[in-house]
Formats: C-alpha cells, structure tokens, sequence
C-alpha cells in the first residue's frame, strides 16, 4: 500500500505544481513562437517580439561603420534603387538633348523621342514594381517559360514578320510604329532561368555525368544561336558574358569551362573575319586616325571628338554640336558621348559611378544571401547591366569595335528600358530575400 501512494503521488499532479509548470513553460513558448515568427514564412504578422525585431532591424548593423558600411545590405538594397532611378530620369533627359536635332530634322516634334522613352520608362517601372513583389518560387517555375517564349518571339525575327535594322534583323512589330527586339527579352529569361536549372545539373552530375548538362546547355546554346543568325553580335556577346558567369558560379568544372570559353572566343572570331561589315568596324576602332573622318571611321571619330570639347563640365545640357547631324545614332549607342559633350567629365563619372554602385550593391547582397539560386540570379543580372555599360562606354571611348549594344537606362529604345527595368524588378524581389532586407521590407 506505501508502494501504492507512492505510484499514485508520482501520477497526480498538485495544482501548486500545474501553475507553477505553466508558469515556467511560458516563456519557452513565447521565446519559441517568437523564434518561428522571425525566421519562418510567417514573419510579418506582428506576432514576433519587439526584441527580436530590434535584433533583425538594428542590432544586427552596429559593425557597419565607417568604410565597413559599404557592405551593410540595407545600405545596397536602397543604393541599388537609387543608382537604377537616377539613370533612367537621366536617360530620359539625355534622350530629348540628344535626339531633338534629328527629330525636327525628320519633320517630327523635337520631343516626340524623349515621350516616347519616357513612356517606356514609366511602362519599365511599373513591371519592375510588379516583379519586384514577385516570390522566388515563381520565378524557379516560369523561368523555363519566359525562356521558351522569348526564344519562340526570336525566331519570328528570321521569318517575313522580322525587321531588319542597319544589317541586324533582330526585331519585330511594325516599323515607325511599334518595334520590340526579342533578344533582351532573351537576356532577361536567361538570368531567371539558367541559374536554377544549372544549379539542378550540378547536383545531377555526379550520377549522370555530361547528360546532366543536356538539357541548360543545349537550351543555351540555342538563345545563343537564335541570336547569331539575326547577325546581333554585340547581344550575343552579353548573352555569352551571362552564360560564362552562370556557368563558372554554378559550379561547372573549371578544366571544361576553359574549354568553352576558348571555343566561344574562337566562335567570335571566325565570325568577325567571315563579315566585310564586321572587319571594317574593327579596323575604324583600331587603325583610324583623328584625321580620317571619313567612310567607317566616321562614327569613332566624331565620337571622340564629342567627348574632348565637352572638357570639365561640358558645353551645357542641349548645346551639343555633334548631335546636328555629325555623330550617327547619337541618342542611341553612342549616347555616351553626347554626356560627355554636354555635362564633361564630371557627368560621364557620375554614370559610370552609377554603374559600379549597381554592380556594388548586387554583388555584396550576392554574397550575403545563404539560397545558392539567388545569388547566381544576382551575379546574372549584374553582369547583364554593369557588363553592358562597360561595352558601351568602351566602343565610344575606342576600346572596342562599334557592336550596337546600347547602354542600359540611358540610351533610347524601349525593348532595352523596359527589360532592363524589370531586371532590376527581379533584383529587387530577389534582393528582399536576405534576412535583414526582409525583415525591414515587412516592417515598413
């Protein structure tokens, strides 16, 4: 019977106990809710504690001082939409200063191309306000779509309904009223879709070996050659850049990427050698003199010309002398160099100021964020953007042969603003996916 009670006492649970077990497992329950909250999909909803979201929002940034703010996530969350901001404003002014000549020369209002950019400028930002608020599960599964439909609208430019523009028959629509270039299209899809489906083969690789690879590449290499057969070499050249960096970042092995590197090289160059048009714009880059204005050299030179009367601080915003007619394409890939003319040295180092605060800001948020596919859709969009400018910048300064790539935000055209625009949409959505930039976007 002793035996018994004892039983019995073990079983039974006093009321003093029961309070005092509830008073204690409180706030381990708390703690552990409030831990769920923070962390897990259910953040946001006001349940975590007020310490926990001081720790996310403040804490957590009292090493970044001095130069170490440079690498505070915050900080390049909001400098990436600042730089991205003020470079399409200033496209669209740029745009009216430089186009106004040729406009009134066509027999059009001197404003009708910055309208037009400014249009595309507003349609750009709200599709980058939309994809912005977009999940990354989303964009895991319409990444192979958005791919399939870009390289279907590519290929209708290699049919009757492509148009043709200076060699290049890389667009479609209805010339003089609405053309659209597919190929950015292309570089928008690839930067979703070739990150996830490479980090997919390489956890594939070591059970299926080079089969695992088939399909990513063999889809790659498709948008490369839809392109090439539209003669765009300078959009393939970014597409390859995209490529190389998608690939090296995934974990490819470094033996064969060498390999692919040194056969797209050699591709280019064959390809350069086979087109008269092609050897002329390398020679006029590299073989003209300041004193031949004629024939290819025309466009380098009157570009460099652009570029050395504007001296510290430029002639004045629509004072350019270029632009009456002297420097083809002078709103469009040569853009550039109307900047320096106009606004000096000083605005060209603020563009490309611009430039290296967007390729900053991705790149350290890049590294920041723990999710693989992330980051490879980050590195892809920045080298995209920042890759781009530099081309664009090294043609008219006479780095590079003149390629038609335009410079991202500034140049006129809407395929270019409007998918570069949304790039920098899906960077923003993927950006809010680091933890700090997270638990602000849910605060605010």
């Amino acid at each position: 019977m002793p035996k018994a009670r004892r039983v019995a006492s073990s079983d039974t649970t006093s009321p003093e106990r029961t309070r005092a077990d509830k008073t204690a497992g409180t706030p381990r329950t708390a703690a552990g809710r409030g831990r769920r909250d923070d962390e897990g999909p259910r953040a946001g909803r006001g349940t975590a504690s007020p310490a926990a979201r001081r720790g996310a929002s403040g804490d957590d940034f009292a090493g970044f001082t001095g130069l170490a703010s440079l690498f505070n996530p915050l900080w390049c969350y909001h400098g990436f939409i600042v730089a991205v901001l003020a470079l399409s404003v200033f496209g669209v002014i740029m745009v009216f200063s430089s186009s106004s000549v040729s406009m009134v020369a066509n027999g059009y209002a001197p404003w009708k191309q910055a309208v037009s950019q400014g249009v595309y400028c507003v349609g750009g930002l709200v599709c980058a306000l939309v994809l912005s608020r977009c999940g990354v599960r989303l964009y895991r599964r319409v990444g192979i779509i958005a791919v399939f439909g870009a390289m279907f609208l590519q290929f209708l430019t290699l049919t009757p309904l492509g148009i043709d523009v200076d060699g290049n028959r890389g667009w479609i629509g209805i010339p003089g009223v609405l053309t659209f270039q597919p190929a950015e299209m292309i570089k928008l899809s690839l930067c979703i879709w070739l990150p996830g489906a490479l980090q997919m083969a390489a956890k594939r690789f070591r059970r299926e070996g080079w089969k695992a690879y088939a399909v990513p590449g063999g889809v790659y290499a498709s948008c490369l050659g839809l392109v090439l057969l539209g003669k765009d070499l300078g959009t393939a050249m970014i597409i390859v850049f995209i490529g190389v960096v998608a690939f090296m970042i995934s974990g490819f092995p470094l033996k064969y990427m060498a390999m692919l590197a040194g056969g797209l090289a050699v591709l280019v160059l064959v390809l350069v050698v086979t087109s008269p048009n092609r050897l002329r714009r390398v020679f006029a880059a590299y073989s003209c003199s300041d004193a031949d204005t004629q024939g290819v050299c025309f466009q380098s030179v009157h570009a460099r010309y652009a570029l050395s009367s504007g001296g510290l601080l430029g002639v004045g915003l629509g004072n350019s002398r270029e632009k009456w007619s002297y420097l083809p394409a002078a709103h469009n890939d040569f853009i550039f160099a109307i900047i320096g003319e106009e606004t000096g040295f000083v605005g060209t180092m603020i563009v490309v100021l611009l430039f290296v605060t967007i390729g900053w800001c991705l790149l350290v948020v890049a590294l920041q964020i723990k999710d693989r596919y992330v980051s490879m859709v980050l590195m892809c969009v920045m080298i995209w953007i920042v890759g781009q400018a530099l081309v664009n910048i090294g043609v008219v300064v006479g780095l590079f042969p003149v390629l038609g790539v335009p410079m991202p935000f500034v140049s006129a055209g809407g395929s270019s603003m409007l998918m570069c625009l949304s790039a920098a949409g899906v960077a923003v959505g993927m950006m809010r996916s680091q933890p700090q930039i997270r638990a602000e976007s849910r605060s605010s």
